[in-house]
């Protein structure tokens, strides 16, 4: 697709069953977005509910790519984004709502910022709570050994998250910035070989940052930027665990080798050997049903964590291809 000098930024979201959803978000970025010249494309990647046409109702202005089947979240962005024209493309969840004029503010640091590579933003939880995949480390045998939302809240820097819970509308450093909502130069995302389809789901936005520093860019944090994620509502929590995992088993794999890749198998499942028995030793101890049933949801995860761990990695060609269930809203 040849760039439209009159389009600046592109704006691509994944559909798989998530119309509701795009019914809220298009709204705010028509109302947020006045002062930059855009296009909207939706992939719709071959959704079960055959809605995506209602989106065309409604907002007929907007590109409606349907997509034969299921390509994943890396190739359904991918192929919205050989169909786009802006110099500028925005990688953006369908469950999102912006809440202040996001992508223009984005646009107007990444115009000053001449190495960076990609531009995310401040995302919240529907209660407004921040959230802290915002900003992201690598995957790393000491960093996914000692994994916890405690932990990361309560040392936000030790964790690379400190910008997260800072009023400096400074533009942060980070190492990778979620997939629910980057801003990639053209030039930058086409020279970095685009959104890796190694993955099917997950991790693919891990790599994207990956690639964008190894290349000389930057990564960047606007917490200036704001944005609400509804996070993971489409698909179900156990198939999200596996995809998570198998996706960060193959970011290791690719980026760091096999040998590192087994270690941080073993250093995971240690990891989940000694959190089991605390989880169990608590819900001995409470009494809460709330706090019961959360247990046995984390009790849950690290049982399908040690499973998966024990399942060989499948071959590039083969990752994800017998999954039923994909979504684009993710974690």
């Amino acid at each position: 697709m040849q760039v439209q000098d009159s389009i600046e930024v592109s704006i691509i979201c994944v559909n798989w069953n998530s119309v509701d959803y795009l019914m809220e978000c298009l709204p705010t970025i028509y109302e947020f977005t006045r002062n930059v010249k855009f296009e909207v494309i939706i992939v719709d990647n071959a959704s079960p509910d055959g809605k995506a046409e209602l989106l065309k109702e409604r907002f007929p202005e907007i590109s409606l790519i349907k997509s034969s089947k299921n390509l994943g979240f890396a190739g359904a962005n991918n192929l919205g984004f050989l169909h786009s024209s802006g110099k500028y493309i925005l990688f953006l969840n369908p469950d999102t709502k912006l809440i202040n004029p996001a992508i223009e503010i984005m646009l107007r640091q990444m115009l000053t910022l001449p190495d960076a590579g990609i531009v995310g933003c401040k995302l919240l939880n529907g209660d407004l709570s921040v959230q802290t995949s915002c900003i992201m480390r690598f995957p790393r045998i000491l960093n996914q050994f000692v994994q916890a939302e405690y932990l990361r809240l309560k040392f936000p820097r030790l964790w690379g998250i400190g910008p997260l819970f800072s009023d400096e509308p400074a533009p942060a450093p980070a190492e990778a910035i979620s997939g629910a909502c980057m801003l990639v130069r053209r030039k930058v995302f086409e020279g970095i070989g685009m959104f890796s389809e190694d993955y099917f789901m997950y991790a693919e936005d891990l790599d994207l940052c990956y690639k964008a520093i190894h290349a000389g860019f930057r990564n960047y944090y606007v917490g200036e930027a704001t944005i609400i994620h509804y996070a993971g509502k489409s698909s179900a929590p156990v198939w999200q665990t596996v995809m998570k995992l198998k996706s960060e088993l193959r970011f290791c794999a690719k980026h760091y080798g096999r040998l590192y890749e087994r270690i941080f198998r073993i250093a995971l499942a240690a990891n989940a050997i000694v959190r089991l028995p605390l989880i169990a030793a608590l819900s001995l101890l409470k009494t809460d049903p709330q706090t019961k049933m959360s247990l046995a949801s984390s009790s849950e995860k690290w049982m399908i964590v040690i499973k998966t761990l024990f399942i060989p990695l499948p071959p590039t060609e083969a990752f994800g291809k017998d999954t039923s269930d994909c979504c684009e809203t993710r974690v």
